[in-house]
């Protein structure tokens, strides 16, 4: 179960996204991941959902951030190869 703390952050970060980030970031840097840690509203970039993340964790040790991939409904895709 997510936490209500979880929660704040994730939606505070998505409406970071939604209204300042998305634009730029999808003209730009489609495909990559970014880490959003909402206290400070700054963002971190990635070729990876890994090296975003430590980015943000880097910067902010004790803070919890939300990581979006560019472009994308969700940050992974989990599925099956069918043959």
């Amino acid at each position: 179960m997510v936490s209500a703390q979880t929660k704040e952050v994730i939606q505070r970060a998505k409406q970071i996204y939604a209204t300042q980030l998305q634009s730029e970031l999808e003209s730009r840097h489609m495909d990559q991941y970014v880490a959003i840690e909402p206290e400070s509203g700054e963002h971190f970039l990635g070729n990876t959902f890994d090296e975003a993340v430590k980015s943000a964790r880097t910067k902010y040790p004790s803070r919890l951030s939300h990581t979006i991939r560019i472009g994308h409904l969700a940050a992974l895709h989990i599925g099956v190869l069918q043959r």
